[in-house]
């Protein structure tokens, strides 16, 4: 069998209550027992029941150090968008983004919100800038042991969030020594370089150990004309046209009598059609610059044979510059004045060049520390008493903003040309301009109280465990807009404040039945209530059967809920122009019934609309009911696999009732009812005056996945010590509100790794191959299959130094342009990096 360590194949092999656990390797507890060694028990995601026994009831993932540094991944978020369970992709920094600098985690393809991350057992606080996920960008690489990825509900045993399953980051513990490490990442695309640098200490005694560590990573700045499609000229309508009778934006110059007349400032250009476009390409940047710095420090004492106390902090940052496109600006330019010789009203679309681009700049900071006591009331009592507290901050700054108002004010009066835009003066320029603000925060204080009783009763497979907890926790948070983007008076930009404070208090329970010596049942329950919409109890069962010694059944079954984001009950109304399909308001524009879609009211034509956007505090939770089935087995000596069937199922889905669903619900298109709260006005022409949009509990999505894992180790005489992994997710079922989108744009149904290991003497290498299947078509256009392979290879010094040389997307493999979420290809999915060859450096002291 597989030899490892007593501690480590406890940690990989724990059983819980709530019951879990299942292996990234299949191992057995058996060879220790054999030797006559005692087992550690040793607690493991999904739950806090300490065990050492062989597999568990639920699906486990460990990502031990080791895989972390052989994937060439410098963050954690960078490492999880690679993961086979991130269905769907996950969320990354993007430039011009309200979310510039966040990095999200989504299992199973559920959503972000739907993942619970937590770092040490703990839950981590939302990121202040979405208010309803974690920022993996705040989690320092430096400090990680192992990532531990649950892929079932915990409700039972975390409570809200744990629909789509939990990512445990567990921190370094047990480190003696001093560790250094440096490195360069040079994309074969322009931009997007990276750099990395850390050190950890960790010092070991009779009494405790103490480990800290420093780490920092930055990634450069992609820009949209460093890549092939930034290479056309960027079309919009947005560039310096006026609409005519016929409906159509065509260029401002024809009032004068050329075209061309206001359309030859730099990145303007004519287009076929007779309108001046603006090419953003030329300017706007595709992702963020991002760097990550980080501190941390964890400690242990024993206090005596029976306690310890226990100590963590952690202070990081990820600072975050982005740059898009000059501002676009829509405008009423009233009639007779100098920028509208015609004697009625005109709309222009305006490009604001001279201003300058739209710079943003974000700073997020997360202080966390936790710390508890923990040890034996009796021999068969132990109890963990603590608690944390976490602080994010968030603050963002944007430069060259426009406030609609004054511009409209200074074009009707003359001030600003807009058939010479670069020749207006500097003070105009700066009298237009606006710098924007964002300032956000999210607090979070936690209290808990963790008792576990060993050979509650005995039963004929053993001693039952009983775990009880109760915990308070309080959340504060605030988003807060500058008073002009909240007055909605600012272009190029949308949003507005909120804030909430709640406070979840909650109790819950576990407890393990060895029924026979090789089937063991398992409950679990908590109880959560919320200060502010109500509460929730989620009970969950499961059961483990080891009919042999190589093979292990599972099952299990459970409810959850995710309770609503503080920003979804508190906040602040926000406006936007929304561009919808709505033939009575496009007729009572003026607009045209005949011609082709784009300028036909009753076919395709869009109009926009004032929307607006505000909290719903009558929200509830969302429901979940999952079960799972799964088996381990090792049928030879040095192979193994594993298979889990998940079936989940969300009720009351925390869902944006958006503007044209709304207008399509007034119209007779969609028969679904009008949540309360949310309506569209009209005048008495038809036209829309008013639509309210906003989030209502309403619709179920209906999911099946079926993961796979094979795992090999061997030796070839003198040729080294091979180790093979692979790992497959499949999307049996996708219904959402029962349409079947599994396999559609950006939900592909499979996802694959095969990870192969050497290692012989003093060298090392990696081969790690990424699969993501075909998911849907644009324009004709199908994002196929999508093949990456990953190669290190490693040479350890006699001084203890280690030289790594690798290559990410070694094949130089390009993302396919298939048009998604207002990008060139699917950001969430795919990079545009290319080939990636890196070098690190690593000495040990």
């Amino acid at each position: 069998m597989f030899k490892k360590s007593k501690v480590c194949t406890a940690a990989l092999m724990a059983l819980s209550g709530g019951a879990i656990l299942a292996t990234a390797m299949p191992v057995f507890a058996q060879d220790q027992q054999q030797e006559g060694q005692a087992l550690e028990r040793v607690e493991v995601t999904g739950s806090r029941i300490k065990r050492a026994e062989a597999e568990g009831a639920l699906p486990v993932t460990v990502i031990k150090r080791e895989e972390l540094d052989a994937s060439g991944a410098t963050t954690v978020a960078e490492f999880m968008r690679s993961s086979t369970f991130s269905s769907a992709g996950n969320i990354r920094p993007q430039s011009g983004s309200s979310a510039q600098s966040f990095a999200g985690i989504d299992l199973r393809g559920l959503g972000s919100a739907r993942t619970l991350v937590l770092l040490d057992g703990r839950r981590l606080p939302k990121a202040p800038n979405v208010g309803d996920s974690v920022d993996l960008n705040t989690v320092p690489m430096v400090a990680v042991e192992r990532i531990e990825i649950l892929t079932d509900g915990a409700s039972a045993v975390y409570g809200s969030d744990a629909i789509g399953g939990v990512v445990n980051i567990i921190t370094r513990k047990d480190f003696d020594g001093v560790h250094a490490a440096v490195g360069y990442t040079d994309p074969s695309n322009a931009g997007g370089e990276k750099r990395e640098a850390s050190v950890v200490v960790g010092v070991q005694g009779e009494k405790g150990s103490l480990i800290m560590g420093v780490g920092s990573t930055k990634r450069g700045m992609v820009f949209t004309s460093q890549r092939p499609w930034g290479q056309t000229q960027g079309v919009s309508t947005y560039g310096n046209n006026y609409r005519n009778a016929s409906g159509a934006f065509v260029s401002l110059g024809n009032l004068r009598g050329d075209p061309t007349i206001g359309c030859t400032d730099p990145n303007f250009w004519m287009t076929a059609t007779g309108s001046c476009s603006y090419d953003f390409n030329k300017v706007a940047a595709d992702e963020a610059e991002v760097e990550n710095k980080a501190v941390f420090a964890r400690g242990r004492y024993k206090i005596n044979n029976d306690w310890e106390s226990y100590l963590s902090a952690s202070v990081s940052q990820a600072d975050s510059f982005g740059r898009y496109a000059p501002t676009p600006a829509q405008l009423t330019v009233a009639a007779n004045t100098p920028n509208n010789p015609t004697s009625a009203p005109i709309v222009v679309r305006h490009r604001t060049a001279a201003a300058g681009n739209r710079d943003t700049t974000t700073d997020t900071t997360l202080f966390n520390t936790q710390f508890g006591v923990q040890g034996k009331l009796t021999q068969s009592i132990e109890l963990d008493v603590g608690g944390s507290y976490t602080d994010s901050k968030y603050k963002e700054l944007g430069r060259n903003y426009i406030v609609r108002p004054i511009l409209e004010q200074y074009v009707n009066a003359g001030l600003y040309d807009l058939y010479n835009p670069s020749a207006n003066p500097s003070d105009v320029l700066s009298a237009i301009k606006a710098t924007i603000g964002r300032d956000g925060s999210f607090k979070q204080k936690d209290v808990y109280a963790i008792a576990t009783v060993y050979d509650l009763f005995k039963l004929p497979g053993g001693g039952a465990s009983l775990l009880a907890s109760i915990e308070n926790r309080t959340e504060n948070f605030a988003d807060i807009y500058d008073s002009l983007s909240e007055a909605g008076v600012i272009e190029g930009s949308a949003g507005n404040s909120a804030t909430g404070k709640r406070e979840v208090n909650s109790a819950s329970f576990e407890l393990v039945m060895p029924l026979l010596k090789n089937v063991e049942a398992s409950l679990a329950g908590r109880y959560e209530k919320y200060s502010d919409y109500g509460s929730d109890f989620a009970p969950k069962a499961s059961i483990r059967w080891q009919p042999t010694k190589t093979l292990t059944l599972r099952a299990s079954a459970g409810e959850g809920f995710r309770a609503p984001s503080l920003p979804q009950l508190n906040q602040k109304e926000s406006f936007s122009a929304e561009s919808v399909f709505d033939p009575r308001t496009c007729i009572a524009f003026g607009g045209p019934t005949t011609g082709p879609a784009a300028d036909n009211c009753n076919i395709g034509r869009l109009v926009q609309v004032d929307t607006f956007t505000g909290a719903n505090s009558s929200l509830k939770s969302e429901q979940s009911k999952q079960f799972a089935l799964g088996l381990v087995w090792d049928p030879v000596e040095w192979a193994g696999v594993k298979i889990d069937y998940a079936n989940i199922k969300i009720d009351d889905k925390i869902t944006l009732i958006d503007a044209q669903t709304l207008i399509d619900r007034t119209n007779g298109d969609d028969p679904r009812p009008i949540p309360p709260g949310l309506f569209v006005t009209r005048d008495a022409n038809g036209a829309i005056s008013r639509v309210q949009q906003g989030y209502a509990n309403e619709g179920t999505l209906k999911a099946q996945y079926l993961d796979l894992s094979l795992q090999s180790r061997w030796k070839l005489a003198n040729f080294g010590r091979f180790e093979h992994e692979l790992r497959w997710s499949h999307v049996l079922k996708y219904d959402d509100n029962g349409e079947d989108v599994n396999g559609t744009l950006g939900l592909p149904k499979d996802r694959a790794q095969f990870n192969t290991g050497w290692k012989l003497g003093a060298f090392n290498a990696n081969w790690n191959i990424n699969y993501i299947a075909k998911n849907g078509k644009v324009d004709g256009r199908i994002a196929g299959g999508y093949t990456t392979h990953d190669i290190q290879v490693g040479y350890t010094t006699p001084w203890k130094g280690k030289v790594i040389l690798g290559m990410l997307n070694a094949f130089d493999k390009q993302p396919q342009l298939v048009a998604y979420d207002g990008r060139n290809f699917n950001f969430y999915l795919y990079d545009s990096y290319g080939r990636q060859s890196y070098v690190r450096y690593e000495q040990n002291f």
